[in-house]
């Protein structure tokens, strides 16, 4: 981007400057609205997250048989979210703060087969294409038992397809373990920052792995023209895929029915404030869109990136979306936290859930692994550092904060809601290294 152009941006948006210094902050979104206002941007429906839900729902007798570890749940893939109010006294003494009302987590880090948020997104889509294949071919219809699609035939007939996607890790790994799965060819390009792992373990899986040694974008480039050259090959879009987006959106009608079996009460004294993990924005767009679908102007979400990449923060705020990058205004885009180490953000995802989200903050790499430690001391969690951005959020809305003050209710009837988004697949090697980290890290 032209010098002239920055030193304009640098002047309309005097929050560019502190971004540029890589301090924490908060941006509290003057383009949010009223709920059905914003709704009408994302082009998006409740008729489509239902038509998303149903064929999850179809899936799931496929799923008890392909991975019997989801027969708990009659192979329905969901997390658990429960209180953790021994991590609020751990932040309100870290933070010196305080902080009224339930916090509660998310443990998307412990959904399964793929253990992160990217088993909604990233594993339903796999699935569209894979029904579409499969019922064109006439092998299942659907009023059928799905059951029948784990089957050397179906297997067969996948096999003449590639799917291809460009992933900082959660998602390659979604992707690439259901691909497998169901029979698909593979092909998972992976940015530098991915970590050795999860390649080591998308190959176990007979999932082809291309390494780069440059950033996200540089992958999802080279997963794309993959398939504009091969007319077999399926390229999952993590930057503008509207089943991706669909797939975490069912997320909110699922919550709203926990909170519900619960007892905890979601309304216009009761506020709901979500803290969401932030990479390109998928995930937390898709899920975000699901919860204003559920709970309307009752919910709050709230988008956390690194300091180093906040790359969704800097696109919205701008207008610009992903027609700026962070590298464009001085940040070099280099985080702990693999998975939001993204330069340039979902324009798709920008444009559409602008006018729904209440704001974003960001944070340094040192207080991912502080709050790691904090959970595992207090709840006994484990979380790899991209998914701990969440869990400084409720100290931005502490009882005297001015993001409490506009909300206009009793602080202590407010939820504060966590989006713990990986970590379920981490080998205890890496877990060790990570906790030892973080426990230095409070020193």
């Amino acid at each position: 981007m032209e010098s002239h152009l920055l030193s304009s941006l640098d002047q309309q948006y005097p929050l560019i400057r502190q971004l540029r210094a890589a301090t924490p902050l908060y941006w509290s979104n003057s383009k949010n609205g009223p709920t059905d206002q914003g709704i009408s941007y994302v082009g998006l429906t409740r008729a489509d997250i239902q038509d998303a839900s149903d064929r999850l729902a179809r899936f799931a007798p496929y799923f008890v048989k392909a991975f019997p570890e989801t027969a708990v749940t009659q192979g329905i893939i969901e997390s658990p979210v429960v209180e953790i109010s021994q991590m609020k006294h751990q932040l309100e003494a870290h933070f010196k703060c305080t902080i009224s009302g339930h916090l509660m987590v998310k443990l998307d880090s412990q959904l399964p087969i793929s253990g992160s948020i990217k088993a909604r997104g990233g594993i339903y889509e796999v699935l569209v294409h894979a029904e579409r294949i499969a019922v064109k071919a006439g092998l299942i219809s659907y009023g059928e038992d799905y059951s029948k699609l784990f089957s050397p035939a179906v297997r067969q007939l996948l096999g003449q397809y590639t799917i291809a996607v460009g992933s900082t890790g959660n998602l390659g790994l979604s992707i690439g373990i259901m691909s497998a799965k169901l029979g698909f060819s593979v092909t998972v390009h992976m940015s530098a920052d991915a970590r050795q792992w999860k390649k080591d373990l998308l190959r176990e899986r007979g999932v082809e792995v291309i390494e780069y040694q440059d950033d996200y974008g540089v992958a999802v480039e080279n997963g794309r023209r993959q398939a504009a050259s091969d007319p077999s090959c399926i390229f999952i879009d993590d930057e503008n895929s509207k089943h991706l987006f669909l797939g975490y959106s069912v997320a909110g009608e699922r919550l709203k029915q926990q909170f519900a079996e619960q007892g905890l009460i979601v309304d216009a004294e009761h506020p709901l404030v979500v803290y969401l993990p932030c990479g390109v924005g998928g995930g937390p767009g898709g899920v975000a869109f699901g919860l204003k679908m559920a709970f309307g102007d009752h919910v709050h979400c709230v988008f956390a990136e690194p300091t180093h990449s906040p790359c969704m923060l800097l696109g919205v705020m701008t207008g610009l979306h992903d027609g700026i990058s962070v590298i464009d205004i001085g940040l070099d885009n280099v985080t702990e936290a693999d998975g939001l180490a993204v330069g340039r953000a979902s324009g798709f995802v920008g444009k559409a859930m602008e006018h729904l989200l209440g704001g974003f903050y960001t944070v340094e790499d040192t207080e991912l692994y502080q709050m790691l430690a904090l959970l595992k001391e207090s709840e006994g969690f484990f979380l790899e550092p991209s998914a701990l951005a969440g869990m400084s959020g409720p100290t931005w809305f502490h009882d005297a904060s001015e993001q409490v003050k506009a909300l206009h209710v009793d602080p202590a009837n407010i939820t504060h809601l966590v989006w713990a988004t990986g970590g379920g697949m981490v080998p205890a090697v890496e877990k060790t290294e990570y906790l030892s980290k973080a426990k230095a890290s409070l020193v």
